[in-house]
């Protein structure tokens, strides 16, 4: 297993063989896999996955990819009253604002998240100060020069199978890099290769295989995978909702090779998963060990 950083925040200290899980709620209504349509609905899911053991968890008010437009105060009005009621009633869970706009942002950290999660590839230059100034997170992530809600087509990285890979690295390096200038310290930084976003199913599956190089880096690696389009096609599973065998395997993968942070929308069979290749590995022991000794 690569030798990694460790995400230190709030009560949150993740990293290679010992990784928290993320779990996703999405209160915009179309998103692809399972939205929490209102306030009361995202709370009751913040609740559900921090009993089913969820460090974090990472609420969103815009769907990812094209769909209807969302202004910026009616994202701060979907998710800014569950961040402060999360915040407030739930203190262990840390939160993450899944924003890709810095006036949002501003608005997440205030109510109480304590990571941006930048999905699109510092399309807004001015999150990395939002974040450094909020003391909060930031991820890191990289779309093959896509803007924000756009699908990928096409989009090529050279010559060779593995230039996507050098590609991705040096796209969330850089991005890292402006995050430690305006002052985001580097364990605060999570650098996530965003498989899908710019990328077809054999690019995103090339830069999964070479995960160890993301987690080689000096900064924690987060990995977003829950049931992904490349996930269905990798097996012939045209729907999200029959793909979660396969995103679990690819999340012991992940695990095995250094990711720190593994963002799920299914957070009890992700935590279980976490935890079997830990105790392979040794990085956890057993929660219960009485076979063969009574």
């Amino acid at each position: 297993m690569t030798d990694g950083a460790v995400l230190r925040i709030g009560e949150v200290s993740a990293g290679p063989g010992r990784p928290a899980v993320m779990a996703v709620i999405n209160r915009s209504v179309d998103s692809f896999h399972t939205s929490a349509p209102t306030t009361e609905a995202a709370i009751r899911a913040a609740e559900d996955a921090f009993t089913a053991g969820a460090a974090i968890v990472d609420i969103g008010g815009v769907r990812a990819g094209r769909g209807p437009h969302v202004g910026v105060q009616e994202e701060i009005d979907r998710i800014c009253p569950v961040i402060d009621a999360v915040h407030r009633e739930i203190p262990g869970l840390v939160v993450s604002a899944d924003t890709y706009r810095a006036p949002v942002a501003r608005a997440a950290v205030a109510a109480g998240a304590r990571i941006v999660n930048d999905t699109w590839a510092g399309a807004d230059p001015d999150l990395p100060t939002v974040a450094a100034e909020a003391g909060a997170g930031l991820v890191c992530s990289h779309t093959g020069g896509l803007g924000p809600r756009t699908d990928a087509h096409r989009n090529r990285y050279g010559l060779l199978p593995d230039d996507v890979v050098k590609a991705a690295l040096d796209g969330v390096l850089g991005l890292a890099a402006r995050a430690r200038e305006a002052g985001v310290p580097q364990e605060r930084i999570l650098l996530d290769p965003t498989p899908d976003f710019g990328k077809n199913t054999r690019h995103s599956l090339t830069v999964l295989r070479h995960i160890d190089r993301f987690a080689s880096q000096g900064m924690p690696v987060l990995l977003a995978i829950s049931r992904k389009d490349f996930i269905g096609e990798s097996v012939g599973a045209p729907t999200p909702g029959a793909r979660l065998p396969a995103t679990l395997a690819a999340t012991a993968y992940a695990v095995e090779h250094g990711v720190a942070v593994i963002r799920a929308h299914d957070v009890a069979a992700t935590v279980q998963t976490v935890m079997m290749i830990g105790a392979v590995l040794g990085t956890n022991e057993p929660r219960r060990s009485v076979r063969g000794l009574r």
